[in-house]
């Protein structure tokens, strides 16, 4: 069995209200590509990648120009394994994690499917029958981002992401973190997000404002010395993001003592398979994980909870249904969050297809 047919389609994913973030970040509409690949035995994987403008070293417009690099050494692939082949990929296009993720993404789904197999049970076995998930708040009033996470504690939301420093004002984040931690009261889980947004002094500021609060601090600057800056003057748990990406990133922010919890991306890392390593050191090193990627619909959400039911409990901090986020969902049978938890798909690989008319007219069509 053989890989003879790729396909790629784009899509406009819309955020259901606009998403605001440090340094004039935002998510409105941005622009997803799904990836099918066809095996001349009739088997479809699925891939999904949708990077965030501005937010970490990915360009959507990428994944077309990757992809056709590529294609030469993807067509004639066995469905049979991913290790393999994502090596071979790296021998012949360096770098682009990204782009990378999305083939291995629909790779690990091919093999599920010809093995018969859900992912998880590839990625190391089920170890949780549902997960729970986090609930991202855009960064706006402080009263409306407390009226956002009353409703969501309600659906039975019990971790919650702050964002902070749309505009740069150290104060109305302190008043953010008091604002949520109040209207969620005591008990949950409250962490504030710059998405590397804050310069040392603001994080610092901001923490001390909120240290007599149970919160975390999430990725306050762009540098893992700097954030552990933060986190020694505000004493302060901290949770990493942008700064983890391959395992030196990981392993250098457990030396800075940053690594209390850390977020792991699909395409940060380069899809299942660089996830899968990334995965065990975290847990070796004592972290929990978020698992996640940076944004997308329903075959990345898919992917997500595979990889989050596989993950050792312990170790588990949440996941995250991005789905939910955006629209239009692409595809009908993936899961919905229930009572602030969320199960993976049943069935062999992703255990979910979207809807075909949905994705419309393909971009690209290689045999």
């Amino acid at each position: 069995m053989k890989i003879k047919r790729i396909t790629l389609w784009s899509v406009d994913l819309t955020s259901h209200e606009t998403y605001y973030m440090a340094e004039g970040k935002t998510c409105d509409t941005v622009k997803s590509h799904v990836l099918c690949l066809e095996t001349d035995a009739g088997l479809r994987g699925w891939g999904e990648v949708c990077p965030i403008p501005h937010y970490l070293p990915a360009y959507a417009d990428g994944v077309p120009a990757a992809l056709v690099e590529m294609v030469p050494h993807i067509l004639g692939m066995s469905p049979f394994g991913v290790d393999a082949p994502m090596q071979k990929l790296d021998e012949v296009l360096q770098g682009h994690a990204y782009a990378k993720s999305i083939i291995d993404m629909a790779l690990w789904d091919l093999f599920g499917r010809a093995t018969a197999q859900p992912l998880y049970a590839l990625l190391g076995g089920r170890t949780s029958a549902d997960m729970p998930l986090y609930h991202s708040i855009t960064c706006i009033a402080p009263d409306d981002m407390a009226t956002i996470a009353r409703e969501a504690y309600a659906t039975g939301i019990r971790q919650f992401q702050v964002k902070l420093g749309a505009d740069a004002n150290w104060e109305a984040d302190a008043e953010r973190l008091i604002k949520v931690r109040e209207a969620v009261g005591q008990g949950p889980l409250v962490y504030g997000d710059w998405n590397c947004g804050a310069t040392k002094l603001q994080a610092t500021r901001t923490g001390r404002a909120v240290a007599h609060l149970d919160v975390m601090l999430e990725q306050p600057c762009k540098t893992l010395e700097d954030c552990a800056a933060v986190r020694q003057a505000t004493g302060l748990p901290m949770k990493i993001d942008e700064g983890a990406y391959d395992l030196a990133s990981l392993m250098r922010a457990a030396e800075l003592g940053v690594l209390d919890a850390v977020a792991l991306k699909l395409s940060k890392f380069g899809g299942l398979s660089a996830m899968r390593r990334a995965r065990d050191l975290t847990v070796h090193l004592g972290a929990e994980i978020c698992a996640e990627c940076t944004w997308g619909s329903d075959i990345v959400t898919a992917a997500s909870l595979h990889f989050a039911a596989s993950t050792p409990q312990r170790a588990l901090l949440n996941t995250c249904d991005l789905s939910s986020y955006v629209g239009p969902r692409i595809a009908p049978d993936c899961p919905t969050r229930q009572n602030g938890r969320i199960a993976p798909p049943e069935g062999p690989g992703l255990g979910v297809a979207p809807d075909i008319a949905t994705l419309g007219k393909p971009l690209l069509e290689l045999d």
